[in-house]
This record gives structure tokens, C-alpha cells and sequence, in this order.
């Protein structure tokens, strides 16, 4: 995909939103935005999902802040280039120093001043790499049933044996573009994701069409099936505390205690101690995706941690004389 190109799905916009595309890199990249006043607020979604997942979020963030909502490279409505070594317009490594940077980016040519960074899944580990980027660019994160990487290189020792020899196959098998995509069109069907959404929501009753059609609509577009095998292979670049390690601001994690893929023993056991973190909120009776399955609870959460952070931060006492 050129940096010209359009994705083949209509753009859907959340209420009182609008959207825009800026060039990144050659790349265009889509964002929807609300909001008219005070403090920016940048949203990063989680794999295979895209702005469109914070819509039940959206306008009620933008009652206070102004909000943005970004689709990382290779997700959504943005541009879906082969990967491979960086060449503006052409390829890109999909990773999480490229999201990283593109994040660090968007808040520098876009928001254009210091936000607070909302994150889901692997949307938390691209966002914590974006502070590591750009320091003076974010002021506070929440990050949203962070991924930790289980299947990372680094942590399969301690997988159970069938996981740790089943992964690095069902990686090499998928090498082969034939079989890796017959994989993922039988991964890209209305009836597979309702049952990764049963998995992943504890709630079913919001797993609606809606839902399903946004996470289905950019898997119809040209190079997605090129990106999803390729993140599928990737086992390598930060783990989350990594970066907690190295994190420049406070970060608040929420947490879905029934999440099936980020089990919320081992978030405690392995991220909650870091100075940088602030506290750590279980989210009882929730899944992966707190956000879109209850936002009657993580708005209210959210927008407490906006106008608090926003008072500390934009207080006398913390600008310097």
C-alpha cells in the first residue's frame, strides 16, 4: 500500500466525532478526534482492533479533554504496508519501537503538546515505548490489561512444555504464505471472532454486529494479512516491564480480573511493584477489553485520573519559575 492509498472499508465514526488522516513517513495514518477543551487524551488500541474500539469512550473523555484516537500502522482504516526494513511510503517493521515512534510522533506533528496516553493490550506496550521516545510528550498513562507478553522469547521457559515447543512451530508453520494465509481467513470470519470475543468478554450480550463488523472490516484490506503474520511471528523487541522499568511518567493499570490472556496474577506478581505505578484498579467480572465491554466502569475511572493528573500536572506548583 502507497502512502496514496485508501482503505477499502468506510470509516466509522464514533458519535460527536470526526477524523482525519496525516502523513506519517509516507504513511497515512488515521485518527478520529473530539473535544474542545482541555487537556489532550491519546487512545491506543489493542492488536487486531483499531480507534473504532474506544467508541463508547470517546465522547464521554471529550465532555473534558480533548481526545484523539489513533489507528496504528498496519490496523483500522490506516496504511497497511508490506513489512520489511523501513523505506518511507513502502515497507515497515511491525514492531513496537515502529508504534512507539509513531505514537511519539503523532503526539509531537499532531496534539502538538503533552498528553495523557490511554492504552489497551499491546496498545499499552507501543504507548509506554512512545513516553520512552518522547518523554516530553506524555504526562501520565493508563495502561488497560496490558499485554505481557507471555509467548515472548524471554518468558517461554517458563510456559508450560506443549506451549513452549507448540509456539516457535505454529510461528515457522505460518512462515509459509499459503498455509499463514489460509490461517488467518479462517481466523477473518464473523463466527471465529464471535468465539474470540466469548473468550475474550465476559459479558456476551455486548458482543453485537457492530462489534464484530469493526474488527472484521480492516481484515478485508489489501496487506492485511501480511501485518497479522507478521506480528504473529514476533516474539522479540520490550516486554512491559521492561519499559515500567524505564517508564519516564506515573502510570495507573486497570485490570479485567477474568481475562483469560493477561491473567491478573501474574500482571500483580510482575508489574504492580514499579515505582512509576500508581495503582493498580482490578476490574471485577471483566475481560480483556474493559473499555468497550463495560464503560460504564472504566469511564468514570478515567475521567477522575484525566481531571486529577491534569490539576498535578497544570498546577503553580509544578511549573517550574
Amino acid at each position: 500500500m502507497t502512502a496514496d492509498s485508501k482503505s477499502s472499508h468506510p470509516l466509522r465514526l464514533t458519535a460527536k466525532s470526526s477524523a482525519d488522516t496525516w502523513n506519517w513517513k509516507g504513511f497515512p495514518i488515521h485518527y478520529q478526534f473530539a473535544g474542545s477543551q482541555g487537556p489532550p487524551v491519546v487512545l491506543v488500541h489493542g492488536f487486531g482492533a483499531s480507534s473504532g474500539h474506544w467508541r463508547k469512550n470517546i465522547p464521554v473523555l471529550a465532555a473534558i479533554a480533548r481526545v484523539y484516537a489513533i489507528d496504528l500502522i498496519g490496523f483500522g482504516a490506516s496504511a497497511k504496508p508490506a513489512p520489511g526494513p523501513f523505506a518511507p511510503a513502502e515497507h515497515v517493521e511491525y514492531s513496537f519501537e515502529t508504534w512507539g515512534q509513531q505514537i511519539a510522533d503523532f503526539c509531537r506533528e499532531v496534539v502538538g503538546e503533552p498528553a495523557f496516553v490511554v492504552g489497551n493490550s499491546i496498545g499499552c506496550i507501543a504507548a509506554m515505548q512512545a513516553a520512552v521516545y518522547a518523554p516530553q510528550f506524555v504526562l501520565s498513562m493508563a495502561l488497560i490489561n496490558c499485554s505481557l507478553r507471555l509467548l515472548h522469547d524471554r518468558k517461554r521457559a517458563g510456559l508450560p512444555w506443549y506451549r513452549r515447543i507448540g509456539a516457535p512451530i505454529v510461528q515457522r508453520i505460518l512462515t509459509f504464505k499459503p498455509i499463514g494465509k489460509l490461517f488467518f481467513n479462517q481466523l477473518a470470519n464473523p463466527s471465529t471472532v464471535r468465539k474470540i470475543l466469548r473468550q475474550a468478554y465476559k459479558h456476551p450480550e455486548v458482543i453485537t454486529d457492530e462489534l464484530v463488523d469493526l474488527l472484521l472490516a480492516p481484515a478485508r484490506d489489501p496487506g492485511a494479512v501480511d501485518v497479522f503474520l507478521a506480528f504473529t511471528r514476533y516474539s522479540q523487541g520490550p516486554l512491559p516491564e521492561d519499559l515500567l522499568a524505564v517508564l519516564p511518567c506515573p502510570a495507573l493499570l486497570l485490570w479485567g480480573t477474568d481475562d483469560p490472556w493477561e491473567p491478573i496474577a501474574i500482571a500483580r506478581q510482575e508489574l504492580s511493584h514499579f515505582p512509576v505505578v500508581e495503582d493498580f484498579v482490578p476490574l471485577e467480572g471483566l475481560g480483556h477489553c474493559p473499555q468497550d465491554e463495560a464503560p460504564e466502569v472504566v469511564n468514570p475511572i478515567l475521567k477522575d485520573w484525566i481531571l486529577k493528573k491534569s490539576t498535578e500536572a497544570f498546577s503553580p506548583q509544578s511549573v517550574a519559575p
